[in-house]
């Protein structure tokens, strides 16, 4: 077939499938005269150029795809060399998210400014004083099973970005017990909370969550836990925003992708489309999950209840540790910086 012929096959001009030949990407065979003839095979080829830069994989990128085509895969994404382009993309990506959304942020704060900058009418919520207060009548989430099969299993080894900027080994944290307590998502005041969010059980009160873990983080420390983090899918920027505001004493991790969800099978629920993980807390020691907070309520008292058990077990059932001050132990950090 010529060239019109397979652009109609595939489904793209002309123009792009010569620029597909110049990039080496598609090589048709010529006739005694000379003119380019194409066989299925191109037209295999080139759907497949088309559809995965419609996923937003460079044209000049798709080359392990095709090679894999090439090489008698039934599908172009067979070899590993493609999947390792998968995760290049995905990477790629989730960087551009991370930027479109902190600059999205803050037009947001300019946008609220501005508009009520002259204005006699007062700037509706969010307001920080009604996220740190808790509406009352509340739903009280109801233990659903979910969470009892958590007690001993181990962290999975993967690393999570923190707000102190260090890659933090879920499975490396070290001698002794850390605290990790999982939220859904905290407010902020320029940012409204999704839709119906208070008659979600479980799911309002993750900043005064926050604000109890850094009124009893020393005392927390004293009877024993090495680490404290909070663990939510929002990225680190958007949580270092809620750690300086609130002057959290510990870090935050950062799970975008539901990781440890998925290892452990972990609760979560989705709200405006979005996939979040229902509230609990883990007491983790060398490793292994010692004991599970779930459901948690209510938020602003919950790092009560966790100094109240640490209290009442000082032994681990997983073997004594070496208790000390927050931040002791072997962390597994990737890169430099302290971890709190």
């Amino acid at each position: 077939m010529r060239i019109g012929q397979l652009a109609r096959s595939a489904e793209v001009s002309p123009k792009a499938i010569r620029r597909y030949e110049a990039l080496g990407l598609v090589s048709p065979a010529r006739n005694t005269s000379g003119y380019r003839e194409y066989g299925e095979n191109d037209v295999r080829l080139v759907r497949e150029i088309r559809t995965l830069n419609r996923l937003g994989i460079p044209v000049e990128e798709t080359r392990p795809f095709l090679d894999c085509l090439a090489s008698g895969g039934e599908h172009g994404d067979d070899c590993p060399a493609s999947l390792a382009e998968y995760q290049h993309a995905i990477d790629t990506l989730t960087e551009r998210i991370a930027a479109l959304t902190e600059r999205r942020d803050v037009l947001t704060i300019r946008l609220r400014t501005a508009a009520y900058r002259q204005s006699a009418v007062a700037e509706p919520p969010q307001s920080a004083a009604n996220l740190v207060t808790l509406p009352p009548d509340l739903p009280v989430p109801v233990d659903d099973g979910a969470a009892a099969h958590l007690s001993g299993l181990r962290l999975p080894a993967f690393t999570l970005d923190s707000t102190d900027d260090v890659a933090i080994d879920l499975g490396r944290l070290g001698a002794g017990r850390t605290v990790v307590y999982l939220y859904p998502m905290t407010g902020r005041p320029d940012i409204d909370l999704p839709a119906g969010w208070d008659a979600i059980p479980g799911a309002r009160g993750c900043t005064t969550e926050a604000c109890d873990f850094r009124d009893h983080f020393k005392e927390l420390v004293a009877v024993g836990a090495q680490r404290v983090f909070g663990l939510s899918s929002q990225d680190s920027a958007y949580q270092r925003e809620v750690v300086e505001r609130l002057h959290l004493p510990f870090p935050m991790l950062s799970d975008p992708g539901l990781l440890l969800a998925k290892a452990l099978s972990i609760p979560t629920f989705d709200v405006g489309g979005i996939s979040l993980y229902k509230r609990m807390t883990l007491i983790v020691e060398n490793g292994t999950i010692e004991h599970v907070f779930y459901p948690v309520f209510p938020p602003d008292q919950h790092a009560e209840q966790v100094l109240c058990w640490l209290r009442e077990h000082p032994e681990s059932a997983f073997g004594s540790g070496d208790l000390g001050v927050a931040g002791g132990g072997d962390v597994g950090a990737v890169g430099d910086g302290p971890v709190g």
